[in-house]
């Protein structure tokens, strides 16, 4: 088992240490700073610890929920997995590896990522529990090209693997895409888009791409998928995005509705001169376990 984080470094730096204890957590924290293929701005292998860090700001109590969640769950931080010599498949089958030992072990697993390329082993290790599993992508891009640069492990090709496991996707807020990814979503019965010119002038997009999605769901959020405005701290922005409040809207809709089996977040290039996307995927992170303490989902 990877080493857990003392209390004081691990994610909301939670003040009662009983609460973060592998044996009586149920929420795990699990930290993946794999980058190999990046193709803008590097830096996403610094993400997931930049999260943790700023989540020590985060505010206990939600006036939205109102409540502080964490006390009816408990949250375990791992420490970042170890990817030196492995990339690939290599490093999908070690990232598949240590979320199949999290989620027999009994734990709700939360991943933070670096590039999109790791929730391939996530949903690998989730399919193997849940036979009927979709995933929900929040994201500015498609995902779907067969191989970028060459490489069937890009970034830029998580969800052409993912589909290869016959998982239905329902993307939202894609707003940066190649032809040849928009030609597979028209010819796809198993692939649902909402773009994000789309969801500009109401909220009934929200119910029906819940529709297209089975029971059981895994969440998979880029950073990337909010507005610049919302996460400027990228590798690959785009103009357009998700508003905080759209985020939100959507997820809890999608607790109330669907059993969100894990999530992740992914593709946060931190920078020196600001912690606003680092901050704020923290606090969307708590706020998803809120609301799924709140539909007793945890």
């Amino acid at each position: 088992m990877t080493p857990v984080l003392p209390a004081e470094d691990g994610f909301l730096a939670i003040p009662e240490e009983e609460l973060t204890h592998w044996n009586t957590a149920k929420v795990v924290i699990q930290q993946v700073p794999y980058e190999h293929t990046s193709s803008y701005l590097s830096g996403s292998d610094k993400g997931p610890a930049a999260i943790i860090e700023a989540s020590h700001f985060v505010e206990f109590y939600d006036e939205e929920i109102d409540r502080e969640s964490y006390k009816d769950y408990g949250i375990v931080t791992l420490e970042e997995m170890d990817f030196r010599g492995r990339v690939n498949a290599d490093a999908i089958e070690a990232i598949e590896d240590q979320t199949s030992e999290l989620i027999d072990a009994g734990k709700y697993v939360v991943s933070l990522g670096a590039e999109h390329t790791v929730t391939y082993g996530f949903v690998r290790a989730f399919h193997k529990k849940y036979k009927d599993i979709s995933v929900l992508q929040i994201d500015a891009h498609s995902d779907l090209r067969e191989a970028y640069q060459g490489n069937p492990y890009s970034h830029a090709s998580v969800m052409a693997r993912i589909l290869e496991l016959d998982i239905p996707l329902v993307q939202v807020g894609i707003r940066a895409q190649c032809a040849e990814e928009a030609a597979l979503i028209k010819n796809s019965d198993n692939i649902h888009t909402w773009y994000a010119h789309q969801l500009w002038d109401n909220d009934d997009w929200i119910n029906a791409c819940i529709d297209k999605l089975s029971d059981h769901v895994y969440l998979t959020i880029d950073a990337d998928g909010f507005d610049p405005s919302v996460a400027p701290a990228v590798g690959t922005a785009e103009p357009g995005g998700l508003t905080w409040q759209q985020g939100c809207k959507l997820i809890r809709k999608l607790a109330e509705r669907k059993k969100i089996v894990g999530f992740d977040i992914v593709e946060i290039a931190p920078r020196k001169t600001d912690i606003i996307t680092e901050f704020t995927m923290a606090k969307l992170c708590y706020k998803i376990l809120g609301y799924l303490q709140l539909n007793n989902q945890i």
